[in-house]
């Protein structure tokens, strides 16, 4: 088969046109067409009142060699690659020797544990916090009620942080296996809506990832594996090899117990805090790595959805209208949009009593009223949290008690007009932008719980932004605050065999651990140090 990339065709074009466009494109007869699969599908809204939907096909055709070599230079005609995924390594028949341990049951720890079972190796999961549904009770807790569990919330259980996103399933890593499209294939046999595999900009959900987080792990248990709930890891016993090497023997679990491990899949989330804490005590090498900070920026989503696609707003091949900006600040700062979320809300995801945290999610539908997004500030170590590697988890806690105390003491976020942020005045009221954050907003200055750099570096893009997104500035658009769980704050550094450089077999792995940034790029993570964990333990 052959693949055929970047096929435009109108918005409203009819299912009919497009075997023609096929035929137009590659420059064959019809009769040669035996039939076509939608591998992609995106927009191009570069004319916003002529929005274009474009596609990639895998095109079945009589005389395919024939037409490859014709096309040779042809960057969007190529062979259709074999995408199949084939584990590397099984387990021998009856194996039975030390089990694999995976800490964390979020994207990154459930697909490691996933490839570990279908392996053969019968893999133990270990994770601080609850399953998936007791987990979405206690998140409701805190944002309904204000009543914060520090095991079970937005940061720790089933699913991990992505559960409580937007879903996205999109990355840019570098993917030459097609283990995205294995991550895809498992979500959608897991529940998830087949448009995953088609999508150029593929997303789930909270309420869909719920089911499908329970139908793997099933699957999981199936196969061999153990889930152990509200079990957090306090120390590792390790063997000292040489005098900067140490290889890992088992875990001392929170109530005392032991746990013998040879191979350790460290899948923590970027806010498991204790769990780094551990690992520099126990000599695990780590170091501090840039992340970013700022706040959530909130828009009625019909704003967007007609700066972005003008007259075609709305229509239902669209859908809500997203974004991405970026702008370098005269201060040497950048600014940019992260998380975006659209028809989505703001909510509450801190980890610790006594700190404000904002993220963003939405359903399935994006059918809520605004859109939000992080309005972030990238900043790193050597200028602006040195002092070790840990540095960064300080300089985010004195930022998130800032925006508690901000906010009211009281989980409430700290929140200003846009207006209002760019006069350089504390807000008093809200405007026509109702913010979604739960349990409520406090009207309040946000230059009290972020750096000046930061304040300095917002005031500047926001009218740049306005200028590429209309409205964007809109002195009644909403910021709540503070933005700091961006990406992981250390990096647990890791060599070409993906254990940690001075622990042996331990796997560092996964936003906590420094090496991805979301659901796909996470799972993507866990299956490569699964197949890695799952070769070692072959070699013996």
């Amino acid at each position: 088969m052959i693949r055929l990339s970047g096929l435009y065709l109108p918005l409203d074009h009819a299912l009919e046109a497009i075997a023609p466009a096929i035929c137009a494109r590659l420059g064959i007869a019809a009769a040669d067409l035996r039939g076509y699969t939608l591998y992609r599908r995106g927009n191009d809204a570069r004319r916003r009142n002529a929005v274009q939907l474009v596609y990639t096909f895998d095109v079945d055709l009589d005389g395919e060699d024939a037409v490859l070599a014709r096309l040779v230079g042809d960057k969007d005609v190529r062979p259709t690659p074999d995408m199949a995924y084939r584990p590397p390594v099984t387990a021998p028949v009856a194996w039975s020797g030390t089990r694999p341990v995976v800490i964390g049951a979020g994207p990154c720890g459930l697909f490691a544990g996933l490839i570990l079972a279908q392996a053969g190796f019968r893999p133990i999961i270990l994770d601080r916090g609850k399953p998936v549904r007791e987990r979405t009770k206690d998140t409701w807790g805190l944002w309904r009620r204000g009543q914060l569990d520090p095991d079970s919330n937005v940061q720790f259980g089933e699913g991990g942080a992505g559960t409580f996103s937007d879903g996205k399933l999109y990355c840019r890593v570098k993917d030459p296996r097609f283990l995205g499209r294995k991550v895809l294939e498992e979500f959608v046999a897991a529940g998830a809506p087949d448009d995953i595999l088609w999508e150029a900009h593929p997303h789930i959900g909270t309420f869909r990832l719920v089911t499908m987080v329970e139908s793997m792990r099933r699957q999981i248990e199936a196969l061999g594996g153990e889930y152990r709930w509200q079990t957090r890891v306090d120390g590792l016993e390790v063997e000292r090899t040489s005098d900067t090497h140490q290889r890992i023997r088992g875990l001392h679990l929170h109530d005392g117990s032991f746990l013998e491990a040879d191979h350790v899949v460290l899948a923590v989330g970027h806010s498991a805090r204790p769990t780094f804490e551990m690992l520099h005590t126990s000599g695990v090498h780590i170091e501090a790595k840039p992340f970013s900070i700022g706040v959530r920026i909130e828009h009625p989503q019909s704003w967007i959805d007609r700066a972005r696609f003008g007259a075609c707003a709305g229509h239902p091949d669209l859908g809500a209208a997203a974004y991405s900006l970026s702008h370098h600040c005269a201060n040497g700062r950048t600014v940019y949009s992260f998380c975006m979320c659209p028809g989505g809300r703001v909510v509450a995801a801190t980890s610790e009593e006594g700190r404000v945290v904002t993220n963003g999610m939405s359903q399935y539908s994006r059918a809520e009223f605004n859109a939000n997004s992080g309005l972030v500030v990238a900043i790193d170590p050597a200028r602006d949290y040195p002092g070790g590697p840990l540095a960064g988890i300080d300089f985010q806690r004195h930022w998130e008690s800032l925006a508690y105390v901000a906010g009211g003491s009281s989980y409430h976020a700290p929140g200003q007009r846009v207006g209002d942020f760019l006069a350089k005045r504390a807000s008093t009221a809200l405007g026509t932008v109702t913010p979604s954050y739960q349990p409520g907003v406090t009207p309040t200055d946000l230059a009290a719980c972020l750096p000046n750099y930061a304040i300095e570096a917002m005031r500047e893009a926001l009218p740049v932004f306005g200028r590429q997104i209309a409205r964007y500035d809109d002195p009644d658009a909403v910021m709540t605050g503070v933005e700091t769980r961006t990406s992981s704050p250390i990096r647990i550094t890791r060599g070409k065999d993906l254990q940690s450089i001075n622990t042996e077999r331990l796997y560092p792995a996964g936003e906590g651990a420094g090496y991805a940034g979301g659901i796909l790029s996470a799972a993507i993570d866990g299956i490569k140090v699964a197949e890695a964990v799952a070769a070692s333990i072959a070699a013996g």
